[in-house]
């Protein structure tokens, strides 16, 4: 009795950690250490049946395997893909992105899940459970995949060079201790009581509840953060909107981050310089962006550049990772249940190394498709730069030096 408890206890340590060959032998030897009828209680003890060990015992005796192997050549059930040669080529034709194209392909429209790759795959003669279909999958190479936003259209051939052209810009004036900003508006957010992605703390069981649906509330609107990012000085400045992304809303927006924050880190400011994307409110093409601007520019009493980022590149706006991100992050997982909870956690926004976030809610209405006569374009002073004027340009103030 005593030595059946020894030997569980043995095999119940040391069998998890051998291979099957390694797991016949310590048993063989056993049972020849035991003699008489020991066999069938190393078996029943070991977990192995009766044959195995007695194969074990022919082993120690004739030397059996070549060292190394685990069991004879052709031992073994055959795989998957050596019993039915076609299954892997079969499964590729059903995963390969180029099937998405086929309207016959049976899988164009729906999840490829390894249940759903099976179930096709036993329709053409093919059978494999769902484990062995994603066991497949990572032998030939495939994982599970998100998508990735990389694609950014057709590269315009003075992409880089304008890229260059920034960042002298951009040093020339932080050199000379002139304000640089980087501008932009945030993603519009649903204002109630709906999912905000992310996670966040709470009790375990106690998720915070929100609507089942996103339709936006036709009587409490959107926000709409306009972002201004003072490069030199690492802070920034958010307008919270209410009503439209106009070339009007963009301009009061810088208007309202020289009045609370601009003025006060530049007292001695000539020029301001402003990076932006070639589209949207601030677009390159935007009349009334220009015009704005000009209003702006003898508001300040001062010269304002602006450096636009070519199409399809706005990912590399410095507003996006150095202030929109921390703010998504700061908010993941909080409903955003009024515009005054938005501009709250805006301001609460900060990062280790120092950023400092200033925010203001803005009511005001911002008409929609303004037009902008010819003549009102042709009285905005603005100087085009010799490389890309459409995407550089100075828009020179009339030193009226109005108070704002």
């Amino acid at each position: 009795m005593k030595t059946r408890d020894a030997l569980d206890e043995k095999y119940a340590v040391l069998m998890p950690h051998l291979d099957e060959r390694q797991k016949r032998l310590v048993a063989a030897a056993d049972a020849a250490m035991l003699g008489g009828r020991s066999v069938s209680r190393v078996a029943k003890a070991s977990g192995l049946s009766r044959p195995t060990v007695y194969r074990g015992i022919e082993e120690l005796a004739t030397g059996g395997l070549t060292k190394g192997r685990t069991r004879e050549q052709g031992g073994g059930r055959k795989s998957l893909t050596e019993k039915d040669p076609r299954l892997a080529g079969a499964l590729e034709a059903l995963v390969e992105p180029a099937t998405s194209g086929d309207p016959m392909s049976p899988l164009r429209w729906t999840c490829k899940s390894t249940r759903r790759l099976a179930e096709e795959l036993g329709r053409k003669g093919h059978g494999a459970s769902h484990a062995a279909v994603a066991d497949m999958l990572q032998r030939l190479g495939y994982s599970l995949q998100a998508n990735v936003k990389a694609v950014e259209g057709t590269e315009h051939p003075d992409r880089d060079e304008q890229f260059r052209y920034i960042n002298r810009c951009v040093g020339r004036h932080l050199r000379n201790g002139q304000p640089v900003i980087s501008v932009d508006t945030k993603k519009k957010e649903l204002i109630g009581l709906y999912k905000n992605g992310g996670r966040t703390w709470r009790r375990a069981g106690d998720p915070e509840r929100v609507n089942d649906h996103d339709f936006a509330d036709p009587d409490v609107g959107k926000a709409i953060p306009y972002g201004v990012y003072d490069i030199g000085k690492d802070r920034g400045w958010v307008n919270v909107g209410c009503d439209a992304d106009t070339a009007a809303f963009a301009a009061e927006s810088i208007r309202g981050w020289w009045q609370r924050m601009g003025r006060r880190c530049y007292p001695r400011a000539q020029q301001l310089l402003i990076t932006a994307d070639s589209g949207g409110s601030n677009g390159y093409r935007t009349r009334l962006w220009k015009v704005e601007l000009q209003r702006l520019a003898d508001q300040l009493g001062m010269d304002i550049t602006v450096c636009h980022f070519p199409p399809g590149t706005s990912k590399w706006n410095k507003i996006e990772h150095r202030l929109f991100s921390h703010i998504s992050m700061n908010w993941r997982g909080r409903p955003l249940v009024s515009h005054e909870v938005v501009v709250s956690l805006i301001g609460a926004t900060t990062t280790r190394s120092g950023l400092r976030v200033g925010t203001r809610l803005d009511r005001r209405t911002y008409p929609k498709s303004v037009r902008v006569t010819d003549e009102e374009l042709a009285n905005v002073a603005l100087v085009p730069h010799t490389f890309h004027g459409d995407w550089n340009y100075t828009i020179t103030a009339g030193h009226k030096n109005i108070n704002v």
